[in-house]
């Protein structure tokens, strides 16, 4: 019914957490087109932290179910359990939490609500956590595709995958700790959420999956109930018929008048997502690479700009190119050394290359269930003369340099070759070891013993000492401000803007922004490169489904 003139409705916020909401680069044109009409995880997220104040808004209903990633996941629910510190009511409700795997997270969420619903024909697995990799080296063989790659050390598992055909006992000894430490924050979410305890939850995972009767049964839900009732009960829960839905993202905070003032100093924020490579962030057919130029550049005109007193560096990247990652390392050093506090967020991943690049930093905030550490490095090469002599393909070549063709895929590595290639990636390790120790105030030897290429959750990268802090990008801005001196609201702006009429006009200089716009194209890679294994040196850390 239409509110009577003056009158302000109260609110209900809407949700739709079955999928994650989107978070384009505000740069790329392209990802920002292709996410119109999609909820923004910023705006949900502004709106988890700061509605409930809002004395218009009177609770949150939110539709949960589906596949998210973990640790996307635990930032939504630092959100919701803000929200729900208001005391205002909280609703999810689901079709089913087990139409497929990896739906436990989507349970996790909702156990920070208040009140989950379930239809009554659904169900509800709350199957555990698991981890599966696909090993692709008995194909390459049958293609008559060698791979010749050296690691750094047993721990670093991205050239495992091409290299042998099952987990060796380093490999399995990693991955069995990281879903071990996943569902243990897991079990731990969910009984603190419903009242349970940690023994009682671990044994209905050991007994699921169950019917929506059973689930209710059992504790895990409290009623049964299709979307027009939920919606009719959390209604009359919040005031009636006069409550007025409202999506959260589309929430807007109470304008407050402020007298004329000079600029104040805002909080500087970068971001890094996908692989990381040399040359300008692009879009290409394996997905979004951050390039070391355009990073780069943002941290430059944070540290030239007299209006930034802290720098939030937002990564979620599973790593990349060595050079292209010491490139933004040395930026970030340069941030630091100018005065200006540096903190790190860490997203679903920031390994090997990506926490190169958090090293140097002042604080380090990830997430119980981020992917981080892989410090460590390999490289080399796959060799397709096999291939070629089955295709009929034949190589002529014509070279000057003893090691002109030292990294061409028509023939393998000699001896001398592969000791060369030891001791460069002996160096590049040894270097990057170096670094974290000097980042995060440590000796050599302490960080050697949790490098080696072994990956982390945040959780576990705490009682470490790779990461600080549990927490979310909001906590990372918070602690931004406080080290800067700054007021709890002060803004946070893009450290580098070009907008889209200004970027019509060529660039004057290499520090002009617009030499460093983000590229939208890029031509195909080629095998090496689909299969993730660079032809030089990579920071990277192997692709882990959690499931």
């Amino acid at each position: 019914m239409p509110a009577l003139p003056g009158h302000r409705p109260s609110l209900l916020l809407e949700l739709d957490l079955t999928e994650l909401p989107a978070a384009p680069d505000g740069d790329d044109v392209l990802a920002r087109l292709r996410s119109r009409g999609r909820p923004q995880l910023r705006l949900v997220l502004r709106a988890l932290h700061d509605a409930a104040a809002d004395t218009r808004v009177v609770g949150l209903i939110a539709k949960v179910g589906g596949v998210l990633p973990w640790a996307a996941m635990q930032e939504l629910r630092l959100g919701l359990r803000a929200f729900a510190a208001s005391g205002k009511p909280t609703v999810a409700w689901a079709e089913s939490f087990g139409e497929g795997s990896g739906d436990m997270a989507a349970y996790v969420l909702a156990s920070a609500f208040d009140e989950i619903w379930l239809q009554p024909g659904g169900g509800l697995g709350l199957l555990g956590v698991g981890v599966e990799t696909t090993f692709v080296r008995g194909a390459l063989d049958r293609l008559g595709i060698e791979p010749q790659l050296e690691q750094r050390h047993e721990f670093k598992n991205a050239a495992d995958l091409v290299l042998r055909t099952e987990f060796t006992d380093a490999h399995r000894t990693s991955l069995d700790r990281l879903a071990e430490s996943i569902f243990t924050e897991a079990v731990a979410m969910v009984a603190r959420g419903r009242g349970l305890t940690t023994e009682r939850v671990r044994e209905l995972a050991d007994t699921g999956p169950r019917t929506a009767p059973q689930a209710r049964a059992v504790g895990l839900v409290d009623t049964l109930g299709y979307r027009d009732e939920v919606y009719a009960a959390t209604r009359a829960r919040v005031g009636g018929a006069d409550v007025e839905l409202l999506f959260a993202e589309r929430w807007r905070p109470r304008p407050r008048l402020r007298l004329p003032a000079r600029r104040r100093g805002h909080v500087a924020l970068v971001e890094v997502r996908g692989a990381i490579g040399s040359g300008r962030s692009r879009r290409g057919p394996m997905g979004r690479q951050s390039g070391s130029d355009s990073i780069g550049a943002a941290l430059r005109a944070a540290t030239a700009d007299e209006h930034v007193r802290a720098v939030v560096l937002r990564v979620d990247s599973p790593g990349g190119s060595a050079v292209a990652s010491e490139v933004i390392w040395r930026e970030v050093c340069r941030v630091r050394d100018a005065g200006k506090p540096v903190v790190v967020s860490m997203g679903t991943a920031a390994a090997s290359g990506g926490y190169y690049i958090a090293c140097p930093a002042d604080v380090i905030v990830a997430l119980p269930s981020t992917l981080t550490g892989s410090i460590g490095v390999f490289g080399g090469k796959l060799v397709v003369r096999e291939l070629f002599d089955k295709l009929g393909l034949t190589t002529g070549t014509v070279s000057h340099g003893a090691r002109s063709l030292m990294f061409s895929g028509r023939r393998g590595f000699s001896d001398d070759e592969r000791e060369r290639l030891a001791a460069i990636l002996d160096a590049i390790y040894d270097d990057f070891v170096a670094k974290v120790a000097s980042g995060r105030s440590r000796p050599v030897e302490e960080i050697e013993a949790i490098a080696r290429g072994r990956v982390w959750t945040g959780s576990d990268a705490v009682g470490l000492g790779l990461v600080d802090e549990l927490g979310g990008l909001r906590d990372a801005v918070r602690i931004a401000r406080s080290r800067a001196g700054l007021p709890v609201d002060a803004p946070v702006r893009r450290a580098l803007h070009v907008s889209p009429l200004a970027r019509l006009g060529p660039a004057r200089n290499s520090e002009d922004p617009r030499a460093v716009r983000a590229a939208m194209g890029q031509g195909l890679s080629d095998l090496t490169a689909a299969l993730g294994l660079p032809e030089t040196a990579a920071l990277r850390m192997p692709s882990i489904t959690i499931r």
